[in-house]
């Protein structure tokens, strides 16, 4: 009988494949890419063309030996590869790095590592798709160019092996404008006013919220303005004007994509994008299931499609039938947003199987693994499911001047919520008497004021950045968790908690990529690159002839640059700091890490110390000096130097100025100075600091 030969990227995807296809097909993993371009040098010929070299990759000998002995006994290899650009490009190189023939050699494709989906890959076997191989070249291509020609131009200007990146900058920029957004943002009063009314015939109260005037609504900026409405209205009689009845639909949501299943598995599970990830890739490759031998649980995990297969729909639409009842089935088919980029060849991330539910594979995997599993399962079938439906009643109560309003709501078919609910589907159980009816008149008993300050946009996280990356169509699936990956790992950004700082070297670095490479940090022309890359796989547009109208610009701009730092050289600031163990007065250094103290006798004499830096103002609490400090995790913050004695802290610049208003300390935000205490509140303009 004639030998096949498969060829998988991991060692667990090719275990589950081999159960699905008989003794007469061998199963191998290339361990990923087999060739990439050189670490030790550019790679790619600027002055021919941009023709790649491209070199076996370290290690990958041995292995391409062994798949070389395989592919002699094979009659015919089919290259099974995940289907993405990625995947394409992998089966490309094992092409040439094998010597295939290609009249034996085909490509297969399939969303799931289902029994039935590997079968009937084989049976659609087709040639390498080069246009989905030329644009991971021309990604690859761009990648290597803007980092081997920006990141030296870094190491001259802040002295350390520091990297650039075509999507890292951006999303380092992207975070860094966010920052100061923030840090200039002055807070803005405002009050809310609630009362509570006697129901005739009622025990409990009835509380309902200010709106204003029948005629408009009002907001509440002062006390004084709270405290002249709260005069009008203690003493007036109120009848109620409105009863209104009705009913809201909440949709159910779509299946994840990438981007989707990353946002919801950080809010919920508070799981990093790269470890979602790494367990989605685990849950598609397969595990062992009692009964069920090796089994992929998920489809294919990088797609930004919602679309899901007639297989998969009517698999769906027969568990919630037995399950739930036929009344809990979707009415209608939910139409995605297009947005010209989604890559329909894939669909939506979602079990498998459809009938091993959570509870029934739960021994089997790893707490995390179920964790991630319950979501996309729990996310599918709701997908499929009818939307939740709420009763909904609104009350109007009028005085001669001035309303308030009360509403409350309750289910009334939950539909969706049954098996899946975020954080958004949380219901206010507030209900509402049955004896408001319109005229009834009521009794203000009591009226709660409260001061409330307008609040800044919120540091990004993992999940809001991935959603703005996508928003703005900077990478793609594949890209995001790597993306933000590397921004933290290079610390340029602190990852405190949930939230996304920026670190004094990210500034820094963000600082350099702003001046001299102000087109790279573009957001609107990283978007663009993207969709010239999806042109390229589209087979519309050449990949070279994207690579040849970047680089004479971007080559021109690291010249610039070069010209420019040739003139700087950044010296050591020698500081009052005497090293206890030789005597010598220490420098400052600049490392990974940003800023820090040692000794210029080096290697002599070891001895560093943290740097920190006097602002010239002094601790509103103790006097002594102020100093710039950071976080384990590289985030700027000014505290005092008498810590832990003193523990004054500030995540803006103090000022030496007082507030003329209450006396207390004032910070800079932007180009304004703002007192510390925000019941105070008072703002003024900085003066220009003389050039």
């Amino acid at each position: 009988m004639a030998k096949n030969l498969v060829i998988v990227e991991s060692p667990s995807k090719a275990t589950t494949i081999k159960r699905f296809l008989g003794s007469n097909y061998e199963v191998v993993a290339s361990n990923g890419h087999v060739r990439d371009l050189p670490k030790s040098q550019l790679g790619i010929d600027v002055e021919h063309d941009y023709e790649p070299r491209y070199i076996t990759i370290r290690g990958k000998g041995e292995l391409l030996a062994k798949l070389r002995r395989e592919v002699k006994k094979a009659d015919k290899i089919y290259l099974a590869t995940d289907p993405d650009r990625e995947g394409e490009a992998i089966s490309w190189h094992l092409v040439t790095a094998l010597k295939l023939d290609p009249k034996k050699t085909k490509r297969i494709t399939f969303n799931e590592i289902t029994k039935n989906a590997v079968k009937q890959s084989i049976k659609n076997a087709r040639e390498i798709d080069i246009n989905l191989v030329d644009a991971q070249q021309a990604r690859r291509v761009l990648d290597r160019l803007v980092g081997y020609q920006i990141s030296p131009v870094l190491w001259a200007k802040v002295k350390r092996g520091l990297s650039a990146g075509r999507v890292q900058s951006v999303a380092l920029r992207i975070i860094a404008d966010r920052e100061e957004e923030i840090n200039a943002f002055i807070p803005k009063e405002y009050w809310t006013l609630s009362a509570d009314f006697e129901i005739p015939g009622e025990k409990k109260k009835l509380t309902a919220d200010f709106y204003g005037t029948k005629n408009e609504r009002i907001s509440i900026e002062s006390e004084e303005q709270v405290k002249e409405i709260v005069k009008k209205v203690e003493k007036s009689s109120f009848e109620i004007s409105d009863v209104k009845e009705g009913e809201r639909t909440r949709k159910s949501p779509l299946p994840f994509t990438t981007s989707t299943l990353q946002q919801e598995a950080a809010k919920t599970l508070n799981f990093s994008t790269q470890k979602t990830m790494r367990i989605a890739q685990s849950l598609y490759e397969g595990l062992k299931i009692k009964g069920h031998g090796t089994v992929g649980l998920i489809t294919y995990l990088r797609t930004d499609s919602t679309r899901v297969s007639e297989e998969a729909k009517a698999m769906a639409k027969e568990y919630i039938e037995q399950n739930y009842g036929k009344e809990y089935l979707a009415k209608k088919e939910k139409a995605e947003k297009g947005n010209g980029k989604i890559q329909d060849a894939h669909e939506a991330i979602r079990p498998t199987y459809v009938e091993l539910s959570p509870a029934t594979v739960k021994d089997e995997l790893s707490r995390d693994q179920f964790r991630l599993y319950q979501l996309i399962w729990k996310r599918f079938i709701a997908s499929r499911m009818a939307s939740a439906v709420f009763s909904t009643t609104t009350v109007k109560i009028d005085s001669k001047e001035y309303r308030f309003t009360a509403s409350a709501s309750k289910v009334s078919f939950a539909g969706y919520l049954t098996v899946y609910q975020t954080d958004e589907d949380k219901i206010d159980k507030k209900v509402l008497s049955k004896k408001l009816e319109k005229g009834l008149e009521v009794k203000a008993a009591d009226f709660e004021k409260k001061q409330h300050f307008t609040q800044p946009l919120p540091h990004f996280t993992e999940a809001s950045l991935v959603k703005t990356l996508e928003e703005l169509g900077i990478g793609r699936p594949s890209t995001y968790a790597p993306t933000i990956s590397t921004i933290i790992n290079r610390r340029y950004v602190a990852k405190e908690k949930k939230n996304l700082y920026i670190t004094e070297l990210g500034e820094v670095v963000n600082s350099i990529m702003k001046k001299s490479f102000a087109s790279i940090v573009d957001v609107n022309f990283t978007a663009y690159m993207e969709g010239l890359l999806d042109r390229v796989e589209d087979g519309s547009v050449k990949w070279k002839t994207v690579v040849e109208n970047f680089y004479p610009d971007l080559n021109e701009a690291v010249e610039a640059a070069h010209k420019e730092l040739e003139e700087i050289t950044i010296e050591d600031e020698v500081t009052d700091v005497i090293c206890e163990e030789c005597g010598r007065n220490m420098v400052v250094k600049y490392g990974p890490h940003g800023k820090f103290l040692a000794c210029p006798g080096f290697p002599e004499c070891r001895n560093t110390k943290p740097y920190l830096e006097k602002i010239g103002v002094p601790c509103p609490k103790c006097g002594k000096d102020i100093v710039g400090r950071k976080t384990k995790k590289g985030r700027r913050y000014f505290g005092c130097i008498g810590y832990p004695d003193c523990d004054f802290m500030s995540w803006q610049k103090p000022s030496k100025e007082k507030c003329p208003k209450c006396g207390g300390p004032m910070v800079e935000k932007g180009n304004r100075l703002v007192c510390m205490d925000e019941k105070c509140g008072f703002v003024k303009k900085m003066e220009k600091k003389p050039e």
